[in-house]
């Protein structure tokens, strides 16, 4: 019950904090400003034995014979296994505006049966973008995320030791090209589509500029006038309006986590006029065989004559009436009284939205 009275005092607590106006910046994407994902295939030397097994991962053999290969060494029909190499997967995310010479971070992530990434270093890695083009190279030490400790008889790992991130490991070596100084109009798109928050964000930036520069196109975006705004470039449009303030409008919502029995619920969460009953119901069974035999000096044998008891035990019932309109606190609140546990009291969630007394999205994670 300790977990279900933080979990309700969590929720009571996000009802008592009403939902505050936030930045423009934090509610929309702006059109073209944005991180494009990179992606290439490296390999990892200097591993302290806890490389790839080259009879599992041929083609960690494979590039590590173009490395060299490409460095004049030719190792064709060389039959060579070292344990200190690991092929690996590089990551990136290549952030808007970014000019060429910038630094941005890797994620390392094995594809192998390396054990370990700790120690390690990534030798040149070219990183690519959707359409084909080499945008960054990477290259540094490894920061793992975990270590492992092993002996003959144990062993124990903590975190992931098979992937790790080299902070500034990638060098930019070309410039997605994007001119934002010449776009005539900007879209706001919407990180959560609703027609009431993009309307209250066409009013806010119209409001800011004192005449008509903003149009709600839709429920996820927000057209800008940039010559309307009369400004000195689009870079400076955009400085002036990331920082309005706006009142999102939310969706209601429930959303839970089986495995953890957590349970998080928006403030607009209501109820239709339901009741609610939860008991449990246990069957017992236990086995006391009683061992029989005959008297002193009588003829007979001596047998065990199976005793069985068995008894059928009901909990209380507990039945709550929840009436029309119910907020969340007064949802928690009759749950609470109820006495459920947190995974019952997702199980009735999910009863009351199958009856469809619960109005929000109901999300399962």
């Amino acid at each position: 019950m300790r977990l279900l009275a933080k979990l309700l005092a969590v929720a009571l607590f996000a009802t008592s904090v009403a939902a505050g106006p936030v930045r423009l910046k934090d509610l929309v994407e702006f059109d073209g400003v944005r991180g494009n994902d990179l992606v290439g295939y490296g390999l990892v030397v200097g591993l302290n034995g806890t490389g790839d097994g080259l009879r599992n991962a041929p083609f960690t053999e494979e590039i590590m014979a173009n490395v060299l290969e490409r460095l004049g060494v030719n190792v064709n029909g060389e039959q060579f296994r070292p344990k200190n190499v690991a092929a690996v997967i590089v990551t990136a995310t290549l952030p808007p505006f970014a000019r060429t010479g910038g630094q941005i971070d890797v994620t390392v992530s094995a594809i192998g049966d390396a054990g370990s990434l700790l120690g390690g270093t990534l030798i040149m890695t070219p990183l690519n973008a959707a359409d084909g083009m080499i945008y960054a190279v990477a290259q540094g030490s490894i920061i793992a995320g975990g270590a492992v400790a092993q002996g003959d008889g144990a062993s124990v790992t903590q975190g992931v030791p098979t992937a790790g991130m080299i902070p500034s490991g990638a060098r930019v070596e070309r410039e997605i090209e994007f001119e934002l100084g010449s776009l005539q109009s900007l879209r706001l798109a919407l990180r959560d589509p609703d027609f009431t928050t993009a309307g209250r964000i066409e009013q806010a930036i119209n409001r800011e500029f004192h005449r008509s520069v903003a149009l709600m196109r839709d429920s996820g975006t927000v057209e800008l006038n940039v010559a309307g705004v009369r400004a000195r470039s689009t870079a400076h449009a955009i400085q002036r309006i990331e920082n309005l303030l706006v009142e999102p409008e939310r969706k209601a919502r429930v959303v839970v986590d089986h495995r953890s029995g957590t349970i998080v619920m928006g403030a607009d969460v209501r109820l239709s006029r339901v009741a609610v009953s939860q008991g449990n119901l246990t069957l017992r069974i236990s086995e006391e065989p009683v061992v029989v035999q005959p008297n002193p000096f009588a003829e007979g044998e001596t047998v065990v004559v199976p005793r069985t008891n068995a008894a059928l035990e009901q909990g209380s019932v507990s039945l709550a009436e929840v009436p029309e309109g119910t907020s969340l606190s007064e949802v928690v609140a009759g749950l609470n009284a109820l006495g459920v546990s947190p995974r019952d009291m997702i199980d009735i969630l999910k009863s009351l939205k199958a009856a469809g007394a619960l109005h929000a999205d109901f999300i399962v994670r």
